[in-house]
């Protein structure tokens, strides 16, 4: 087992290669990748079996437990997702702009590899395959640091995509799986910034507030969803019930369900009863303030923390406004940059809610849940960024890019 500043330097040795392979190379690699998943599956199941059992003696809740679970279908998924990368157009090498200066320098501007990715992820081990895909279609070494609950999954994962490389010609060091679970490899991994270029938790909140708050390595924040739905006096009822049960009740546990509601007061007496009636009958508990709660009384009491929690849990918060600048407001003050939308006829209304609310995907009349790389017809995602700069909302192969000037020039002087 290497310690992690030898892990750093083979990434950075294997970045170089990596940024060199062609398209060709890169997608036949892919292939054989997939195919070995399938492959090895029986030992996947086993190492994951054997995750999945230690989180149970631990006390872990089922939907964490789901969220850890390997099948067969979810290995074939995972190789699918492999083949469905390979298939995808490389965009390294892609010119983004290309200008002549009067002084007869021709300035081009191209996509090259970032060079290595450091993911600290928690939980899901598909994420150990999804990260390998990506991270190397777009030509970059990624070194990959799961939690300890999916520590054997993640291993035989990433022998089985190491192997892979190896039978390819391409050096096994473009992925790399830490293996020590320890807290003191991790935050080694966070300041390892002379062989890492960029660092990516994809996890919970108190993950994503530790890496930043900890890592010398650049970081991109991804992950944390606090998502509203915003009901408006012009809504239609009988959509807004459709969003709102899909957004929250269709996978508890990612990212881009709803977990607040914000509804106009005009509509509230005869709104709530029906949404109340949608969501109980699904086992969602909601935790409403008090102008919700006087017309629906079987709904909880909410603490001023409910407001702003992303439960990943059958509990929804509930807000009453009196108009659409107090629910935009509402959700600038509680979200956390992920997915908001707005249910309305009006287009004014839609339209205001657009330009003001903050959020890296604005929505009207359509359910939080499509923010994802492979619904916005990116084909994959490494995951959801909510932040500003470099990259936001689902960053799929582009987002794994940087760009490099070249200059061609014929003797010019400053």
């Amino acid at each position: 087992m290497r310690e992690i500043t030898e892990m750093g330097k083979c990434a950075n040795k294997a970045s170089r290669v990596c940024a060199l392979l062609n398209e060709t190379k890169k997608n036949e690699v892919l292939l054989a990748a997939a195919d070995r998943l399938e492959q090895n599956c029986k030992d996947i199941l086993a190492e994951n079996a054997m995750d999945v059992f230690s989180a149970r003696e631990k006390g872990v809740n089922e939907i964490m437990i789901d969220r850890l679970s390997l099948t067969k279908a979810r290995v074939s998924a995972m190789a699918d997702g492999l083949r469905q990368v390979a298939g995808l157009k490389d965009p390294v090498g892609e010119l983004v702009s290309m200008e002549r200066r009067p002084n007869g320098l021709e300035i081009i501007n191209r996509r090259v590899p970032i060079g290595v990715i450091g993911i600290i992820y928690e939980s899901r081990p598909n994420v150990t395959a999804d990260a390998f895909g990506l991270c190397f279609k777009a030509g970059n070494a990624v070194i990959l640091k799961g939690g300890s609950d999916a520590i054997r999954s993640n291993i035989v994962i990433g022998k089985v995509l190491r192997e892979a490389l190896t039978a390819s010609g391409v050096t096994e060091d473009i992925i790399q799986v830490v293996e020590d679970v320890s807290r003191e490899t991790t935050a080694k991994l966070m300041r390892l910034s002379e062989y890492v270029d960029v660092l990516i938790p994809r996890g919970g909140a108190g993950l994503i507030k530790a890496v930043k708050e900890n890592s010398t390595v650049p970081v991109i924040e991804t992950g944390t969803g606090n998502c509203h739905i915003y009901v408006d006096e012009s809504a239609d009822f009988d959509m807004a019930l459709s969003i709102i049960d899909n957004a929250k009740t269709s996978r508890l546990s990612v990212c881009n369900a709803c977990e607040s509601l914000v509804v106009h007061g005009a509509v509230a007496e005869k709104f709530l009863p029906l949404l109340y009636g949608c969501l109980d009958k699904k086992g969602i508990t909601m935790r409403a303030d008090e102008k919700a709660r006087a017309v629906c009384p079987g709904m909880e009491p909410a603490k001023e923390e409910d407001f702003g929690t992303e439960y990943l849990d059958r509990l929804i918060s509930v807000k009453v406004v009196s108009d659409i600048g107090e629910a935009i407001e509402h959700i600038n003050r509680y979200n956390t940059g992920h997915s908001e939308a707005i249910v309305t006829r009006d287009y004014a209304s839609a339209m205001r809610f657009l330009n003001e609310v903050d959020a890296a995907a604005v929505y009207v009349n359509a359910s939080t849940r499509f923010t994802d790389g492979e619904e916005f017809g990116f084909g994959a995602e490494i995951g959801i960024s909510t932040q500003k700069l470099h990259a936001r909302g689902p960053m799929g192969l582009k987002a794994l890019t940087t760009t490099k000037y070249v200059v061609f020039g014929n003797g010019q002087v400053r």
